[in-house]
């Protein structure tokens, strides 16, 4: 049964090690990306004020509809136009935090 048990706790720890690896690192900041999203899938209001809510973009690619990217990312897309950048939200809220 020891046997077993260090088995099961090597795989364990090598499973967690790989899954650690494979999650890519959190933006610092996110971009409002004009000029990329699909019909029915913008984020939030259009730049232009026709709308003050996502998923109401008409058409693909309108000049005034925009998503989230990550920074940096905007300018790789084509059609894409960086309309405004915003700081990624950190995880140190006051509900995260641990008193010691």
């Amino acid at each position: 049964m020891k046997k077993f048990h260090k088995i099961s706790l090597a795989l364990s720890a090598g499973l967690i090690s790989q899954s650690a690896l494979a999650v890519p690192d959190s933006p610092k900041a996110w971009e409002k990306c004009a000029g990329i999203a699909k019909a029915g899938k913008n984020d939030c209001g259009a730049l232009n004020g026709s709308h003050d809510c996502a998923g109401q973009a008409q058409s693909d690619n309108l000049d005034y509809e925009w998503v989230y990217v990550p920074e940096g990312s905007c300018e790789k897309i084509v059609g894409g136009r960086v309309a405004k950048i915003k700081p990624a939200k950190t995880h140190n809220s006051p509900v995260n935090k641990i008193e010691s």
